[in-house]
């Protein structure tokens, strides 16, 4: 047999070794698109499932979140409100003997704790009624508890020049009683905790509402409102 040359094994060993690259670079392929492929289809879980959770926190926010900070945002305005009154009240509880807390009450019941129109633009806090015939005065509805129900009128009502005003009014009011009758609410005066008091404003016809005293009493005990009182 012939030998075989040293030109045979080099072609042989290169060709060898080109097949070997080749193979290599083969593998290296499918490795790489099956990573890729992996990878990808773990991506995309974990991007959907990112999306599943944060719409689902979005969902929550708005069904239970909002109205959640809608009602801490109104507390914070109602309490606010209270906070502008309890300087004045307080001085006049010393004045003229009405309970700070009753007359905070009074307030955040009769103008919707500063929102109603009357109060808004009128600086009326207490529904205080003006005679027929008075020129500063101004004609808005209101309900009242007539004949054992509610019935919408139109009456007059006294206008202020600002809620400290109103505040002050008020106090006189019940302190010097009415055109009519200078006891008119003398009930109110010798009365000496913030109960009394406020049964005393309905027994004195303060308001038409049969559930009035006991509305001021529950208003006082939410909000606490003796811890204003001197």
């Amino acid at each position: 047999m012939a030998k075989k040359g040293k030109s045979y094994y080099a072609k042989k060993k290169k060709a060898s070794s080109g097949w070997n690259l080749k193979k290599l670079k083969t593998r290296w392929r499918k490795f790489r698109l099956a990573l890729y492929q992996k990878l990808g289809k773990g991506t995309l879980l974990a991007i959907g499932l990112v999306l599943f959770l944060f719409l689902t926190y979005q969902v929550i926010q708005d069904r239970g979140g909002q109205p959640e900070n809608n009602n801490q945002v109104q507390h914070l305005n109602r309490e606010s409100f209270v906070q502008k009154l309890v300087p004045t009240a307080q001085r006049l509880q010393k004045q003229y003997g009405v309970l700070a807390s009753v007359s905070l009450a009074q307030a955040m019941v009769e103008s919707d704790f500063g929102q109603s129109q009357l109060a808004a633009n009128y600086y009326n806090l207490f529904g205080v009624k003006a005679e027929a015939g008075d020129p500063d005065g101004v004609d808005l509805e209101t309900k009242e508890f007539v004949n054992n129900e509610w019935v919408t009128i139109v009456d007059r009502f006294k206008v202020y020049k600002s809620w400290e005003d109103s505040l002050i009014k008020h106090a006189e009011l019940i302190f010097y009683g009415t055109t009519w009758n200078a006891k008119q609410y003398q009930a109110v005066l010798e009365a000496k905790d913030y109960q009394s008091q406020a049964r005393g404003l309905q027994s004195s016809g303060y308001a038409t509402d049969p559930d009035y005293a006991e509305k001021l009493i529950a208003v006082i005990e939410e909000w606490q409102l003796t811890q204003y009182d001197q």
